[in-house]
């Protein structure tokens, strides 16, 4: 495993690091105007959510690595709190990223990047049209974390208002990721989109209280065939099936052709069934899984 001490290479080494490990990140596509009202756009993958109450959202447009400059985004927060953070989506990852390059102050990155600036309700910045979500924020404290190139400044900023565009939405009015199609940014030039196959649904572990992988018998949990998500799936269940329904499970004849073809064979029949149960867990069919797991004991099986 490699190891690396941050005092012990340089900054942009270190840096090139940890946006390669802390990944993917979302983009704030930041709106920002100087106390003349100049507008101001940049992207900033430093950037997460987090208070729901009061809503809070936090970016950070760091320091320049190169020159130790701050940008003009830092700099017109100070003059003007106030930002909109418009979301990034696919169909705007280009023209996005042609917003971040290092203009002149008062140089507009609307008209640069091709974007629509329209008036935001309750602050001074403009939104960006093309977004498909936009966020009017307050910015309620400012935290610089150090005066060197690289250092982080910390824009801690109160969602006022949202907006959201009905193209996005499903039929319950929520946000339909397949839809939004969001990018965020990985190491060096590399992005992540999330849609088609990249995406994915993990069932929370939060109305139920999983058994967790400790309890799963040793013959189950040390299998050859069932890799760390499925045993993670399979612990995720708050009580195992009892016996009368194992039972009831294996003479519905679910299983038969795998007794049928390897019952003779218990170590083919473990791996078979495991096969099996691994089909199973991919299709979120947890109870399932663990029915033809428990369908014979190890000790069953070495009888």
């Amino acid at each position: 495993m490699l190891t690396i001490n941050p005092k012990e290479v340089k900054i942009s080494e270190f840096h090139s690091y940890l946006l390669g490990a802390v990944a993917p990140r979302p983009i704030a596509f930041a709106s920002t105007v100087d106390k003349d009202g100049n507008p101001n756009l940049a992207p900033f993958s430093f950037f997460n959510v987090f208070s729901a109450n009061p809503p809070i959202a936090i970016f950070a447009p760091n320091r320049s690595g190169r020159t130790g400059h701050n940008k003009h985004t830092y700099e017109n927060i100070k003059e003007v709190p106030e930002v909109v953070i418009n979301v990034v989506n696919y169909s705007m990852v280009q023209q996005t990223t042609l917003a971040s390059t290092e203009y002149a102050k008062g140089v507009n990155e609307f008209e640069k990047a091709g974007f629509t600036a329209i008036a935001s309700e309750m602050v001074k910045p403009f939104r960006v049209k093309e977004s498909p979500a936009q966020l009017e924020c307050k910015v309620k404290q400012v935290i610089e974390l150090g005066d060197k190139g690289g250092a982080g400044n910390l824009i801690i900023c109160e969602v006022v208002l949202l907006h959201i565009s009905e193209d996005v939405l499903d039929d319950n009015k929520q946000i339909d990721p397949h839809k939004i199609d969001l990018v965020a940014r990985m190491g060096a030039n590399w992005y992540s989109r999330a849609n088609g196959t990249s995406l994915f649904e993990v069932t929370k572990p939060i109305l139920n209280l999983g058994i967790g992988i400790d309890n799963i018998p040793s013959y189950i949990r040390n299998s050859k065939v069932l890799t760390g998500n499925n045993l993670g799936q399979l612990g995720n269940i708050e009580k195992l099936p009892d016996s009368s329904e194992i039972m009831a499970y294996k003479n519905s004849g679910a299983i038969n052709e795998a007794f049928e073809m390897y019952g003779n064979n218990a170590t083919k029949l473990e791996e078979h069934l495991h096969h099996i149960a691994k089909g199973l867990l991919e299709n979120k069919k947890v109870e399932e899984a663990w029915k033809v797991l428990l369908s014979v004991s190890k000790k069953e099986i070495y009888q």
